[in-house]
C-alpha cells in the first residue's frame, strides 16, 4: 500500500437520476487525485437498464464498476457496492453531489494523520435559490456546528460526504438495510461506529457541493419526517401545505439566527402577522421544536434539535 496515496473505493448509490449522476462522475474525472488510486462503484437501485450505456464515456477515465439491484434503498445499495470494493477506504457520496477538485487529496491527507477514523466532510448547498434546499442544508449545518464542535471527536455525519476504513465498516455490519428510504441509515451507522469505540473526525476542507433539488413536499418527507421521528408533530404540521410553509419559514429563521426572539421579532423577520406567528410558535413549542424562555417572552430552538444526534 502506497502510504502517500491511500486507495479509495468511492461508492455512489443512484436512483433514476442519470443526468445528475453523469455530472457527478464528470466532476470526479477532473479531480487532482491520481486516477489509478481510486475506483468508482455506481450501484443502480432501480430497473433502469440503460444506465450502463449512459455511463459509457467514463469507463476510460477511471476504474468504473456499475452494479444493479432491485429497488431496496440506498443503505442496501451502499452495502452492495462494498461487496465489489477493493479499497482500503470506502468513500460515500450521492448522485446529486459534485465533489471539489481536491476532494480525495484532502481525504488522503486526513487518513495519513488518523488512519483508523471515519472522516466526514463539509456538504455545501449548491441550490441557493431553492428555499427548501437551503433550509435542508441549514438544518445539517446547525447539527454539524452543535455536535461537531470538537472536530476530532465528532458525533454527527451524513453519507453524502463520508469516508471510513473498510475493515471498520465490515466490523460494524455496514448500513442497516431496514432503512428502505434515504435518511436515518447514516445516523444509525454513525451511532454504531461510535458504540464500537471508533472515532469520527470532521474535516471541513473535504467538500462536496449538493444539488439537492427539493420542493416543499419533498423537504417535508425527506427532512422533517425523518429527522424528528415524531408522528404527532408530523400529523399536526401536515394539516395543510400552506400552514407547513409558514412553519418552515419560522423554523429557518431560528436556524439562521440561532438567537432568542420575541413574537414581534419573529413577525418582523417572517412577514407574518402576530396572530399567525403566535399559533405556529405555540404548536412548535408543544412538540419541542421551539422552547419558551420563562418570564422573558422569548423563544429559542427546542429539544428536537438540541437532543438530535448520532445516538
Amino acid at each position: 500500500m502506497d502510504r502517500m496515496n491511500p486507495f479509495f473505493s468511492v461508492i455512489i448509490p443512484t436512483y433514476k437520476r442519470k443526468a445528475s449522476l453523469k455530472e457527478c462522475l464528470k466532476a470526479i474525472s477532473q479531480i487532482s487525485y491520481p486516477n489509478n488510486r481510486f475506483e468508482i462503484i455506481v450501484v443502480n437501485d432501480s430497473n433502469d437498464r440503460g444506465i450502463t450505456q449512459a455511463l459509457s464515456p467514463f469507463y476510460d477515465r477511471f476504474n468504473l464498476i456499475v452494479l444493479s439491484q432491485k429497488n431496496a434503498g440506498p443503505a442496501a445499495a451502499r452495502n452492495n457496492g462494498r461487496g465489489s470494493a477493493s479499497g482500503r477506504y470506502l468513500v460515500f457520496t450521492d448522485d446529486d453531489c459534485i465533489p471539489a477538485s481536491d476532494w480525495l487529496d484532502a481525504l488522503s491527507q486526513r487518513f495519513l494523520k488518523t488512519p483508523n477514523c471515519a472522516i466526514t466532510g463539509k456538504t455545501v448547498n449548491a441550490l441557493t435559490n431553492n428555499l427548501y434546499s437551503t433550509a435542508s442544508q441549514a438544518i445539517i449545518d446547525y447539527l454539524y456546528t452543535y455536535y461537531n464542535m470538537n472536530s476530532d471527536n465528532a458525533q454527527y455525519a451524513i453519507s453524502s460526504n463520508l469516508a471510513l476504513p473498510t475493515e471498520g465498516f465490515d466490523a460494524i455490519g455496514g448500513f442497516d438495510t431496514d432503512f428502505k428510504r434515504p435518511g436515518g441509515e447514516d445516523r444509525d451507522l454513525c451511532a454504531r461506529w461510535l458504540d464500537y469505540g471508533f472515532r469520527i473526525v470532521y474535516a471541513p476542507e473535504v467538500k462536496v457541493h449538493h444539488y439537492h433539488d427539493l420542493s416543499l413536499k419533498l423537504f417535508f418527507d425527506s427532512e422533517i419526517k425523518q429527522m424528528t421521528q415524531n408522528k404527532k408533530a408530523i400529523k399536526q404540521t401536515d394539516r395543510s401545505m400552506k400552514s407547513l410553509e409558514k412553519t418552515l419559514t419560522i423554523l429557518k429563521i431560528f436556524l439562521d439566527n440561532k438567537a432568542e426572539m420575541s413574537l414581534s421579532e419573529i413577525s418582523t423577520l417572517s412577514g407574518l402577522n402576530k396572530t399567525t406567528v403566535y399559533k405556529i410558535v405555540s404548536t412548535l413549542v408543544k412538540y419541542d421544536y421551539l422552547r419558551q424562555k420563562e418570564k422573558k417572552g422569548k423563544y429559542s430552538l427546542g429539544t428536537i434539535y438540541l437532543n438530535f444526534n448520532c445516538r
